[in-house]
């Protein structure tokens, strides 16, 4: 199975979680990028699938390393993206997912190169993501405001994106993630490609 690392962007109440895990059946092996964390666990939290929970003194050990894609320091814990289980992923032929925003997508790009492919997944209107926020009836009316002022910023850079998935009906979302999913295995980067034409060339 060919590794390959695909991001995914979108506002909070777009349904990337529903849309993912919809899809896991169909996409293969997958490696979920997950964050590392010097904060101690939470209660029902789950080292590898929430978090990795490391020391302060490893987590730096990792920033000199060159270790991390992004960091950053929130209450006094470190928080990161460690590239040490994304490169392992994609030497076991896994597909890598990351479920960031605009920034991360960006940051991605640069240091992965034209091996990411990357989509943008939003509901169909911004009426349709407050009635989500809504019905989920899980954050405050002020957080509500700050998610749906967050998407009207978020949408202005959807044209960065390789692919959009509108998630009108879950059924159509998933398939379409499923197609862009299995793409993103098959993407070549230029180094690839040149090696590729030379062996090509060569009959080898």
């Amino acid at each position: 199975m060919h590794s390959g690392v695909l991001v995914l962007s979108g506002p909070s109440g777009a349904g990337k979680s529903t849309i993912i895990n919809a899809a896991a059946d169909a996409i293969g092996e997958f490696y979920f990028s997950v964050s590392t964390t010097t904060r101690e666990p939470r209660e029902g939290e789950i080292e590898g699938v929430d978090y990795y929970f490391v020391t302060k003194e490893e987590f730096e050990e990792g920033i000199a390393r060159g270790d991390f894609l992004e960091y950053a320091t929130v209450h006094g814990n470190y928080y990161g993206t460690s590239l040490l289980p994304v490169k392992k992923a994609l030497s076991e032929g896994k597909l890598v997912i990351f479920d960031i925003d605009v920034q991360g997508h960006r940051l991605v790009r640069e240091v992965m190169g034209d091996i990411v492919v990357s989509a943008f997944i939003t509901p169909p209107t911004l009426n349709e993501l407050e009635k989500r926020l809504q019905l989920r009836c899980s954050d405050l009316p002020e957080v509500i405001q700050k998610r749906i002022q967050n998407a009207k910023e978020e949408i202005k850079a959807i044209h960065e994106y390789d692919f959009v998935i509108i998630n009108d009906t879950i059924e159509d979302a998933k398939n379409a993630f499923i197609a862009i999913a299995n793409a993103a295995r098959y993407k070549m980067d230029k180094r690839e490609t040149e090696k590729f034409i030379k062996m090509w060339l060569e009959g080898k």
